[in-house]
């Protein structure tokens, strides 16, 4: 299909030619007359979280599943809009390759929205290093509190890189500032990308831009970029950034490509902004968290929907006969290969993942996302499976049937949004005010099934840190591998018992919450061996080849 005018796409969601700007072939941007729903509006659509079993390190196909819903809703007549993150450039160069589905089931322009868009994430890095530069240049002045020793605030880079993990700067001698050591995260990490994807207006932005803490004084009181003066310059580089992008899907279907905040380091979920929009355009609404439940799915519902004022009124699951069968003990290189037995083992994966959705009050759907050679045998287990669990199921083609392959999923999810409540009642897992070391035990204990957690010196100091400064009143955004219910990436299936380690727990108050660091977790991924990026090229046309 013809990538349709960005008028064409914004006329299916009754759109004034006045409520955005266009952005080039097939892309529009929300202004901010009409991209901020005003407080106390009620949500005409519902909302439906695309989440997933425990991934392959190759992922299975959460945003190629929303997609294809998204298609095969529009084709049975729904008024719908996928609302999705923006893929970083880090793992599209690295290890894993564009972000946007595939197939027939992928956004378009599909090489725009792999490669930076609209420059949202630029902006975020801008902003973010803006505040960095300042918090630097306040140390070199001096006339502030803020202990050069104590100040950890990081920088940000959109690419994969190791050597920037730890860095020392300001060396060269007096002019070149306070010599320190500090690091580099993934922009995707950033608290400023946080903070953009739960902003709910220019005005919040600020407040919350306001509240990072950027170090502490020698009497361990907090410091915040509003003590440095970075507010009005950080909002301003933001401010197009904060403006939801429209693009469409491959066959057609609008789609809202917003914020992209890794799921395995921060809270995996597309913006506050978009979502809200979204929901008081199209009757339905399809959005996707990121890696599996454990974690995007947690922190959809325990922190974005928390801020947010909204709930789902279905789950769907995501689940491949080759990610059972890895959980079940198989390699990676050997999934594809038929083994009913370790498909039974990999189970107890996805029935940790029903469980832990049935505590939020939540009806699941499991999604099976077929491959081509998927053995009939195999598809039949799984779904006795999830009749077992008393689950809906259904099988999904739309990498390669397009939006006729998206149809028996969208049947069955829309035969669970004609039970759903209308209005669903939030049901977190824990409250605000519980003290920090219980808000995490209970997302261990609940989603990852551990026994118990385990605090190192360091996150317990931190801990009472965050604690006296008053600052532990917040939801907590678990940092952990996302290949595991576990901390060990090693650990398949549903690991039992195991005991979670904190590692050091992190404030990001300017989101809005806590982040304990469980195991050995990077805020800056590498490249591997031969990472995706080797395989791209520009043809002499202009072409881009490579990218998938």
């Amino acid at each position: 299909m013809a990538l349709l005018p960005i008028e064409a796409v914004a006329d299916k969601l009754g759109i004034a030619s006045s409520d955005y700007v266009p952005y080039g072939d097939g892309v529009g941007k929300l202004r901010a007359t009409s991209a901020f729903v005003p407080e106390g509006q009620k949500p005409r659509g519902k909302l439906v979280l695309v989440s997933a079993i425990t991934p392959t390190p190759a992922g299975e196909g959460k945003t190629t599943i929303s997609i294809g819903l998204s298609d095969g809703m529009k084709k049975r007549g729904v008024n719908v809009v996928a609302a999705l993150r923006q893929p970083s450039l880090g793992p599209t160069l690295g290890s894993k390759g564009g972000g946007a589905g595939g197939g027939r089931s992928r956004l378009e322009p599909f090489e725009r929205v792999n490669l930076g868009l609209t420059g949202d994430i630029h902006a975020v890095t801008s902003a973010h290093n803006l505040l960095a530069s300042l918090v630097d240049n306040v140390l070199h002045f001096g006339g502030h509190a803020l202990d050069a020793r104590r100040t950890d605030f990081p920088r940000v880079i959109d690419l994969d890189d190791r050597t920037l993990r730890d860095v020392i700067v300001g060396l060269g001698g007096a002019l070149q500032g306070v010599p320190r050591e500090t690091r580099f995260d993934i922009t995707a990490a950033s608290e400023v990308m946080a903070i953009l994807c739960l902003s709910r207006d220019y005005a919040d932005l600020k407040h919350r831009l306001g509240r990072i803490r950027v170090g502490w004084t020698r009497e361990n009181q907090p410091v915040f970029a509003s003590d440095v003066g970075a507010v009005g310059g950080m909002a301003v580089v933001l401010r197009e950034a904060l403006l939801p992008n429209l693009l469409q899907t491959a066959e057609g279907t609008p789609a809202l490509v917003h914020g992209g905040p890794f799921g395995n380091i921060a809270h995996g979920c597309s913006s506050i902004v978009q979502t809200r929009w979204a929901l008081s355009k199209a009757d339905v609404v399809i959005s996707e968290a990121g890696f599996g439940f454990d974690l995007g799915g947690e922190k959809f519902l325990d922190i974005k929907c928390r801020a947010a004022g909204v709930w789902p009124h279905a789950a769907v699951f995501v689940a491949t006969l080759k990610a059972l069968k890895y959980h079940g003990g198989v390699a990676a290189k050997d999934a594809n290969k038929p083994d009913a037995k370790a498909l039974e083992r990999g189970a107890e994966n996805l029935r940790q993942h029903i469980r832990t959705a049935r505590t939020f009050g939540l009806a699941p759907v499991v999604a099976i996302n077929l491959f081509p050679g998927d053995p009939r045998e195999e598809l039949e287990l799984l779904e006795s499976i999830a009749k077992e669990l008393d689950v809906p199921c259904a099988r999904a083609s739309g990498y390669v049937d397009g939006a006729d392959g998206g149809l028996a999923l969208a049947d069955v999810v829309s035969q669970a949004l004609a039970s759903a409540p209308a209005n669903p009642e939030p049901r977190y897992l824990y409250d605000l005010a519980d003290p920090l070391v219980t808000k995490i035990e209970k997302v261990a204990k609940t989603v990852y099934a551990s026994s118990s957690i385990e605090l190192s010196p360091q996150a317990q100091k931190d801990a009472q840190k965050i604690e006296a400064a008053g600052l532990s009143h917040a939801p907590i955004c678990m940092a952990k591998t996302h290949l595991s219910l576990s901390h060990d990436p090693k650990l398949g299936g549903r690991p039992t018992p195991h005991v979670l380690p904190i590692q050091s727990i992190r404030l990001s108050s300017g989101a809005g919450f806590v982040v304990p660091l469980c195991g050995d977790i990077m805020t800056m991924p590498g490249l591997g061996r031969e990472p995706a990026v080797l395989g791209m090229t520009l043809g002499d046309d202009g072409t881009i080849e490579g990218l998938k």
